[in-house]
C-alpha cells in the first residue's frame, strides 16, 4: 500500500523514536532532533523492543534523521514529541516552516501543549494526542516499551488514511471526540512520574507498595478536585472511573491487585520518565505535571499543596539526587497539606 504522506517526528526523545521507528517498517519516516541523539544514533543505530518480545534493529543508514526544522516543510503529519518546556520553541520553528497542508498531533505529557501549538500555527489543523504506555531509553538508542495501550488523538477527516499504517505498525491509533477528557485522565497516572523518580524502584515495585499508592492518591485527589471545581470531566480509561482511583490506590496490596490488576501489568525494569530524566541529568517536566495542577486548584480558588510539595521536591532533586522511603514522603505530603490549611 503506498503511504498516505509524509510523517516527520519532531522531536526525537524515547517517545519520537519509538513511534517513529514501528512506523519506519511500513513507511517513510523523517525524524528532526537534537545532534547529540543523531550522534548517539550513528554510533548504536535505534534498537527497539516491547514486552511483548517484538523487536527490531535499525542501522544509522535506514534513519532519515535531520537536526534543523526545515526538515519538516514537506511535512504531511507533523507528529509533536517534545518534552512540555520546549512546545514553545517548536511551535515557533514550526510557523516557519510547515507547508499550509500539514497536520499535526501533538504527542505530550501535559495538560495545554496542543492549545500552544495551535496560537503559532493558527492556518493548521492541530490536533490533541496521546501516548499511554512507557518507554524507557536503557542505554543510548535502545528503547523498550514496557507497558501497553492505546495511541488516541483527536477524530479528524484527515486522520482515516493514516489508520491502517499505525494499525501495521502495532500503534493502534484510536480516534475520540473527548480528548482534553482523555488528557486530564493520562494526567493523574503522570502524577506517579514524580514519586516513582523520588523512590528510585521500578514501576512495578512502587506501584506493588501500599504507602507509594498512598502517596499517589493524595495528588490524584487533588486534582480531581480541580477538576470538578472548574466542570472539567476526566475521561474513564480503566475499568475503574477517575474518581474511584484514589480509593483503589489505597486498599492493601492483596485487594489492590485484585481490584486493578492492570495497573501492575507492566514490564518489570519500566521505570517513569522522569526517574530518566534525574538520572541523565535533564530538566523533567514536573511543571507541566504537578505544575498544571497547582495552577489549575489557583484558578479555582484552591489549594494542591502536595502537588506543590512535590513540584518541590523535583526540582530540588534535578540538583541533586537522593531516594525516598514511601513513610518519609507519605509524612511529607501529609505535613504540606497540614502546614498549608
Amino acid at each position: 500500500m503506498s503511504p498516505p504522506g509524509r510523517i516527520v517526528v519532531y522531536g526525537a526523545g524515547n517517545i519520537g523514536l519509538y513511534l517513529g521507528g514501528r512506523l519506519q517498517e511500513h513507511t517513510a519516516v523523517r525524524f528532526v532532533g537534537r545532534s547529540a541523539t543523531a550522534q548517539a544514533l550513528a554510533e548504536n543505530g535505534l534498537q527497539l523492543s516491547d514486552w511483548h518480545r517484538w523487536k527490531r534493529h535499525l542501522r544509522i543508514d535506514q534513519l532519515d534523521f535531520h537536526t534543523t526544522p526545515e526538515a519538516a516543510a514537506d511535512a504531511d503529519l507533523v507528529l509533536v514529541c517534545v518534552k512540555s518546556s520546549a512546545t514553545s520553541t517548536v511551535a515557533q520553528e514550526l510557523s516557519r516552516v510547515l507547508a499550509a497542508h500539514s497536520l499535526v498531533i501533538s504527542f505530550q505529557n501535559g495538560l495545554d501543549n496542543a492549545d500552544r501549538l495551535r496560537e503559532a500555527l493558527p492556518q493548521h489543523t492541530v490536533l490533541t494526542g496521546m501516548v499511554p504506555f512507557n518507554v524507557l531509553q536503557h542505554s543510548p538508542g535502545v528503547l523498550h516499551q514496557g507497558s501497553g495501550g492505546e495511541l488516541m488523538a483527536a477524530d479528524h477527516p484527515a486522520l482515516q488514511a493514516y489508520l491502517p499504517l499505525f494499525a501495521r505498525a502495532g500503534l493502534p491509533l484510536r480516534l475520540r471526540s473527548d480528548m482534553d477528557a482523555v488528557l486530564r485522565a493520562k494526567l493523574l497516572f503522570n502524577l506517579n512520574n514524580a514519586i516513582n523518580a523520588l523512590s528510585d524502584l521500578t514501576l512495578k515495585q512502587e506501584l506493588s507498595m501500599r504507602d507509594w499508592r498512598r502517596c499517589l492518591a493524595i495528588v490524584q485527589r487533588e486534582a480531581l478536585h480541580a477538576f470538578r471545581a472548574a466542570a472539567m470531566p476526566v475521561a474513564r480509561l480503566t475499568p475503574l472511573p477517575a474518581a474511584w482511583l484514589p480509593r483503589a490506590l489505597e486498599l492493601p496490596d492483596a485487594l489492590f491487585l485484585k481490584l486493578a490488576p492492570r495497573m501492575l501489568t507492566i514490564d518489570p525494569q519500566a521505570r517513569s520518565s522522569t526517574w530518566e530524566d534525574l538520572r541523565a541529568g535533564r530538566a523533567t517536566e514536573v511543571d507541566a505535571l504537578h505544575g498544571a495542577v497547582v495552577r489549575l486548584a489557583a484558578s479555582q480558588g484552591l489549594r494542591a499543596d502536595a502537588n506543590a510539595c512535590l513540584q518541590g521536591l523535583i526540582r530540588e532533586a534535578e540538583k541533586q539526587r537522593a531516594p525516598w522511603t514511601a513513610q518519609a514522603l507519605l509524612a511529607r505530603l501529609h505535613a504540606a497539606r497540614h502546614h498549608m490549611t
